[in-house]
């Protein structure tokens, strides 16, 4: 018998309470966007507060103005993940109830939605208050992957999103019909833990490497290099977990066992690759400007 984990007895609830006849719970998921938010903007703010990191040592913005941001983004998060998971993996569905669109506390948030909402809502505040635009996007950033970090691991606790089935040492025994819908397992299925992996890659290892960028190698100083390279980071770390997270039930088919998006022959991406692909290249692109635009300035 291989080796795997058991699935660790964590409620997705911290606590619940009764009150009037209605159960309100404060939930894992709730706290590491609470927690991941406020993480977030304390690092952008600390970076506002070291005009040395900034050109000319000017900051991009005010720790008031980036508080005043915030809420913005808070709006673009939760509308632009909600909605791009509607439009992303369940048209179909909620084009039958549209209004269960609204009924965010049941689950269903897209990371892509959520990033496209955050760039419409800086792109519509930095306009208003003619703020350089590149410049805020590599501040912003830098506040991302805590969130993402702490949203992966709630996703573990939740025991959703988990991976293809391994004979792996750290596979682990996700709870649940569907995650133990392993028709060529006997016994127990055990899973990569995709969460963590994304977790460890988009979240952990990110962070450290925006952070080495802009405290220590002036990143700031070179307008899109630490956006460019978040977006190429997230997207490569996101693309490569794909190999080995199960896909999303409705893309998976008798004829497309895999759950790929597109594909021909039986080769192609899965949606969460596909949405990846666009980051990787904008990523790429704006680390070549950045580049470029140092060498063009020595």
């Amino acid at each position: 018998m291989n080796a795997m984990i058991p699935f660790p007895d964590i409620s997705p609830d911290i606590f619940s309470i009764s009150l009037w006849g209605m159960e309100f719970a404060l939930r894992w998921y709730a706290l590491a966007y609470i927690v991941g938010i406020i993480i977030g903007w304390r690092l952008v703010v600390m970076t506002v507060k070291a005009p040395r990191l900034w050109p000319n040592e000017t900051p991009v913005m005010t720790p008031a103005q980036i508080e005043d941001m915030l809420t913005w983004i808070i709006l673009g998060v939760i509308l632009g993940g909600r909605l791009g998971y509607v439009l992303f993996y369940q048209p179909g569905a909620y084009l039958g109830d549209p209004l269960a669109i609204l009924a965010i506390w049941e689950g269903g948030m897209a990371f892509h939605g959520g990033l496209i909402g955050v760039v419409i809502a800086a792109w519509v505040y930095t306009t208003r208050h003619n703020i350089n635009k590149l410049t805020a996007a590599d501040a912003i950033v830098v506040g991302v992957p805590p969130g993402i970090l702490l949203g992966r691991f709630a996703n573990f606790i939740n025991a959703e999103l988990w991976g293809r089935p391994t004979e792996l040492p750290w596979g682990v025994v996700f709870p649940g019909r569907a995650a133990q819908y392993c028709p060529d397992i006997v016994g127990a299925c055990a899973r990569h833990p995709s969460q963590l992996y994304e977790a460890m890659l988009e979240g952990a290892l990110l962070l450290i490497v925006l952070l080495w960028l802009v405290w220590r190698r002036g990143a700031f100083k070179r307008p899109g290099l630490t956006c460019g390279t978040f977006f190429a980071g997230y997207g490569l770390s996101r693309f490569a977990v794909e190999f080995v997270r199960q896909p999303d039930a409705q893309f998976v088919t008798e004829g497309n066992p895999l759950g790929l998006a597109v594909h021909v022959g039986g080769f192609g991406l899965t949606m969460g690759q596909l949405l990846s692909l666009p980051m990787i290249v904008l990523g790429a692109w704006l680390i070549m400007r950045a580049r470029r635009g140092a060498i063009l300035a020595a």
